[in-house]
């Protein structure tokens, strides 16, 4: 076979075409040896037409202040501007860029060609650039320089002063819906995107191109709406078809799939930032996945977008929220968190908040806001106290965590509890002389809280866990966990005659499950409490607080408080409770003191835990996550409130209006000091035994108390300024009038319809992923040094059509039933623009491209043809094991884990662990693999996935040997070439010819070409010879991982060897990965 026929073509953005031959295959820059054969790969140049070194100028009248000073503002002020002026040369100052300077003129009005400027960005100077760093001029900026300079380099003297005014950006004014314009060519049209597109065709002089054909269509719409190929019945089908609305029912029946939720979503997931682990050094697994679950539910069922944006921001501050409403805030959650040894939390709190406003500004604002955080900026739309009012917004929260059951799950909590319930009435109903017990226990509890000050800490440390006082004394934990963990802390009270401390294990909803333990299930063991006492003006002299006894309001058995004053830090200790029922709950414990402490001048006190991160052991006790630490003067025997607050609160109401409840809750208090209900509290202990806890995800919960935000001098929180509250910037829409000051008022604001940005931000995005470009080619950038709409009027039709809609289209959107012709439209509905963009002449247009448009337009900015670019990562993987057979089609549940390359762990931090997932799970969509921050999984960062450790609102788009390597060789497509050969064996047809057009055809979507099949053939033939004599080889090629079974016992292995290897090369044709 001809090694050179075989070469993937590039995918650059766009990636043009001009031909089609068989230059697609295996688009490796190496020889692979497999089995002895080699499968000669040689290194092959991507399939581009000639032209000419110097893009040609645009074809139309080019505006300056509209085209030329955005690319100048965002490409050259940084050296060139009002700031810095390199070699003198000011491209804001008009004199200045027309004055002759020491190389000569830098432009020559009339003659681009030789103006110096666009020989420097166009690479032509020798040795020299411009700019010299970061991103080049496209060919499309080049070609609007080049005509602005070629129609006499007009530049008129109002522009600076025009472009001075932040108001007048087209970005900051609301979209008014413009009129459809009039065209020429009225039958092409199928929807008004057509006419503004073919307006702008006209006006260039250029002409749109033919519809692509129906096999071509079919898979380009199939990939778009659920990232997934047709099959070859639904090729067929489609083909077949003649009914004039089978484009509109295509399109329907793709959009009704669940698989359009997970391609959509996907999409989403890259602004939110989304991974399954926690980011920097440690880089631990986290549980965010119901999040993903939740954004992929909301896409099928077509969630209008800004209820969509105020779930995701704000879910939990809306009236009575469900569940699903409090997990949507894990889109904020999204953000990295910090575990090393020492962190301090409020700074790593303050990088997530930083990280949640860039993604905020990126994902609904269309603008990147971050760098004034530090200081202002000429050209950035907000000044820094406008970031900082904006940041007040999310500056008031809690980082929760949110339980959340399965349908199962709920249905076993519900059981236990009413057989719960069903003990506690009987323990109740048979206690002899109840009431008068009670009574009496009561009584004796009137005192129990006693008199305790709260002990202010002065210093406290831990060898990894690092906690940060709170303003009710409190310490609150977080960052990372270390076997036998100590924590010591220095206090400086004045009290004399300390008669003995209490320590409060606290809840908080920034602890998993509501803590009061730091990780796990919010369980502690404290093995030991110790204090140490010196005089103030004297700490040198240490005294060892010996205790009389210690008390605890629960214990869970065998851990009873007495082993944590016992002298031993090794074994046993006080875990106060393990049931569910008591688990998540504020505990006390009591320790009185031998003999009362306390200097006349002051005391300095040393106070430590020895705690245990005893992950292992059946409690599941780790360190404590949030306590308070205080102290009494009161003459003993001390007490220990064994009460809840809520029980405390019952207490204190007349027992002939208690609830049946709260009468409920102070016996279940009682029980467990009564010996005669030992047996009952057994059993009530015995049936919590088996209760589930489920998955946990991220979320965000309001603080009762706000937080008081200030302007970061320089943007360092340790130098805070001046103190500001929520509130907008000036250059936006105002904030609702009657909106709260929370982030259910920021949400609010952001769906506003006078929003500038945010529906111009999503139709971009959206139009970006069909057309590999955006109307603005800046997504995540709106601001006044992006570059203009390459269709201004189109971009403002589409954003005022998500909120308000006006032309049905699609089958799916009819009149309403009674309305006589009036159509059922909903605002903000996402699969409403899909539907007119799918649906549109502009869309269906076949990718093909001449080397005269080629030469024109050869970013296919003018949208003169179809678009043509290789699949996402994710889509490249599930291409392969959706064609082989192997794809699950589940939706949702936890991520998984498919094969990875052998010692790609040995970089990450202490060691990798990946536990591989085993049958069909190996198989799911790319979707759902585990996202490793630090260690991203290698099959899909060859394919350019986004890390996810920021907001990513476009992908980059490369063409790499290591991307043809890895679909040769990477083990998820090894084993889908080994199931697609066998069913090309078994369902292909009898004879190799036919075989080898069926996995053509699952893969490409269309038959091969003779000359393709003959390759093929040929191909066949050479690797059949080789595996008749080397058997081993062929086991190894053929049979199937996840079931060798699956190899019938009648089928050739030889053959089947040299179908897998057929497989290998069609699975890396270049048309296999593109959306043609």
């Amino acid at each position: 076979m001809n090694p050179g026929r075989f070469a993937r073509q590039s995918s650059g953005v766009p990636g043009p075409v001009v031909s089609r031959p068989w230059q697609r295959i295996a688009g490796a820059r190496a020889a692979i040896y497999l089995g002895g054969i080699s499968l000669g790969l040689q290194p092959c140049g991507p399939a581009k037409a000639e032209t000419a070194p110097l893009p040609p100028p645009a074809a139309r009248k080019v505006d300056f202040v509209q085209d030329i000073q955005p690319i100048l503002a965002a490409r050259c002020y940084a050296c060139h501007g009002p700031d810095k002026q390199k070699s003198d040369l000011r491209w804001d100052s008009k004199e200045s860029v027309f004055k002759t300077g020491d190389h000569g003129p830098i432009l020559l009005p009339g003659n681009s060609a030789q103006s110096r400027v666009i020989r420097l960005v166009a690479g032509l100077e020798p040795d020299t650039v411009m700019p010299p760093r970061g991103e080049r001029l496209s060919g499309a900026q080049i070609a609007l320089l080049r005509a602005w300079i070629d129609q006499g380099a007009n530049w008129p003297v109002t522009a600076l002063a025009k472009a001075a005014e932040k108001s007048d950006h087209w970005a900051f004014k609301a979209p008014v819906r413009p009129a459809v314009p009039a065209i020429k060519q009225k039958k092409w049209v199928r929807d008004p995107i057509d006419n503004f597109v073919l307006a702008r065709l006209e006006k260039e002089h250029l002409e749109p191109s033919p519809e692509a054909e129906r096999h071509t269509f079919i898979r380009r719409l199939s990939l778009d709406l659920t990232g997934l190929p047709p099959t070859i019945k639904e090729v067929e089908q489609f083909t077949g078809e003649r009914g004039a609305d089978a484009y509109e029912r295509l399109a329907e029946s793709l959009l009704a799939s669940p698989h359009y939720g997970e391609q959509w979503g996907r999409h989403w997931l890259d602004v939110a930032r989304y991974a399954d682990t926690n980011g920097y050094e440690k880089d631990r697994p986290r549980s965010i996945w119901p999040y993903r679950d939740w954004v992929i539910a909301a896409f099928n069922r077509d969630l209008p977008f800004d209820q969509f944006a105020i779930e995701q921001l704000a879910g939990d501050l809306l009236p009575n929220p469900t569940l699903e409403q409090r997990v949507a805030t894990g889109f904020l959650r999204n953000s990295m968190l910090n575990q090393e040894g020492g962190v301090e939390p409020e700074q790593f709190r303050v990088e997530a908040l930083i990280d949640r406003m860039d993604t905020l500004g990126k994902a609904f604002l269309g603008l990147t806001i971050n760098c004034c955080q530090c200081h202002n900026h000429k050209f950035d739309p907000f000044t820094q106290k406008e970031y900082y009012q904006l940041f007040a917004f999310l500056n008031n929260d809690d980082e929760a965590f949110l339980e959340v059951p399965t349908p199962e799950q709920q249905h076993q909590r519900d059981e236990i509890l009413s057989h719960v319930r069903e003990l506690e009435d009987k323990a109740m109903t048979s206690t002899t002389n109840l009431t008068e017990r009670m009574a009496a226990w009561e009584k004796g509890l009137a005192d129990a809280p006693g008199d305790w000050a709260v002990l202010d800490p002065k210093e406290w440390t831990t060898f990894a866990t690092k906690y940060e006082k709170q303003a009710d004394g409190s310490l609150l934990g977080g960052g990372d966990l270390e076997q036998g963990e100590a924590m010591r802390i220095w206090a400086e009270p004045r009290l004399t005659n300390i008669t003995g401390f209490q320590l409060e294990a606290l809840t908080n909803p920034n602890l998993i499950y509501g803590g009061p333990g730091l990780v796990g299930k919010g369980t502690f063991l404290l093995k030991e409490f110790t204090v140490e006492a010196s005089p103030l003006d004297n700490p040198t002299v240490t005294n060892k607080v010996k205790f009389r006894r210690a008390l605890a309001d629960q214990e869970a058995p065998g851990f009873g408080i007495d082993k944590a004053i016992d002298g031993n830090t090794d074994k046993g200790g006080w875990c106060p409770a393990v049931t569910p029922d008591r688990r998540n709950q504020n505990h006390r414990a009591v320790f009185e003191c031998e003999q009362p402490i306390g200097f006349p001048g002051g005391t300095r006190l040393l106070i430590t835990l020895h705690e245990s991160f005893d992950g292992d052991s059946k409690l599941e006790c780790h360190a404590l996550g949030c306590l308070r630490l205080s102290m009494t003067t009161r003459a003993g025997p001390l007490k220990v409130d064994p009460l809840s607050i809520a029980q405390r609160q019952t207490l204190a109401t007349p027992a002939d209006e208690r609830s049946a409840e709260q009468k409920r809750q102070l016996f279940n208090a009682f029980r467990l000091s009564a010996p005669d209900l030992a047996q009952s509290n057994e059993q009530i202990d015995k049936a919590w035994a088996d209760w589930p806890y489920p998955p946990t995800t991220l979320a965000l919960s309001q603080r009762a108390e706000p937080r008081v935000t200030h302007v970061f001098k320089r943007g360092d929180r340790s130098r805070p300024g001046e103190a500001v509250t929520p509130d907008v910037p000036a250059s936006l829409h105002p904030f609702p009038e009657k909106a709260p000051r929370n982030r259910l008022g920021l949400a609010e604001w952001i769906v506003d319809r006078r929003s500038p940005t945010t529906a111009r931000a999503l139709v971009n995005r959206i139009w970006q992923t069909y057309f590999g470009e955006g109307l603005v080619t800046t997504p995540e950038d709106f601001g006044t040094r992006a570059e203009t709409p390459s269709h201004p009027e189109l971009l403002d039709w589409l954003a005022c059509e998500l909120m308000d809609p006006q032309t049905p289209v699609g089958p799916s959107e009819p009149a309403a039933a009674g309305q006589g012709s009036e159509p059922v439209l909903k605002p903000w509905s996402v699969k409403h623009i899909h539907r007119l963009i799918v649906n549109s002449a502009t869309y269906r247009q076949s990718s093909k491209v001449t080397p005269q448009l080629l030469a024109r337009d050869p970013y296919n900015r003018l949208l003169a043809r179809g678009p043509r670019f290789r699949v996402e990562a994710e889509e490249v993987q599930d291409i392969a094991v959706s064609a082989s057979g192997l794809l699950n089609p589940k939706i949702g549940g936890p991520s998984v884990h498919p094969p990875i390359p052998d010692n790609v762990g040995d970089t990450a931090y202490q060691g990798f662990s990946w536990p591989e997932s085993k049958g069909e799970e190996r198989y799911r969509r790319g979707l759902y693999t585990f996202w490793k921050r630090s260690l991203p999984f290698p099959a899909l960062n060859a394919f350019d996935a986004p890390s996810s450790e920021t907001s990513c609102p476009r992908r980059a788009r490369s063409d790499t040997p290591l991307q043809a390597l890895t679909t040769l060789n990477e083990k998820t497509f090894m084993d889908a070439a080994k199931a697609l050969a066998l069913r090309a064996v078994k369902e292909g047809g009898a004879d190799n010819r036919a075989r080898a057009r069926y996995a053509f055809e699952l893969c490409t979507g269309h038959k091969p070409a003779n000359a393709d099949l003959a390759l093929l053939l040929k191909f066949w033939q050479e690797q059949y010879d080789y595996f008749e004599n080397h058997t081993t080889a062929a086991v190894e090629v053929a049979v199937p991982v996840l079931d060798p079974k699956q190899m019938p016992a009648d089928l050739n292995l030889h053959k089947v060897a040299a179908w897998a290897m057929v497989s290998r090369v069609i699975l890396n044709l270049d048309e296999t990965i593109t959306k043609e």
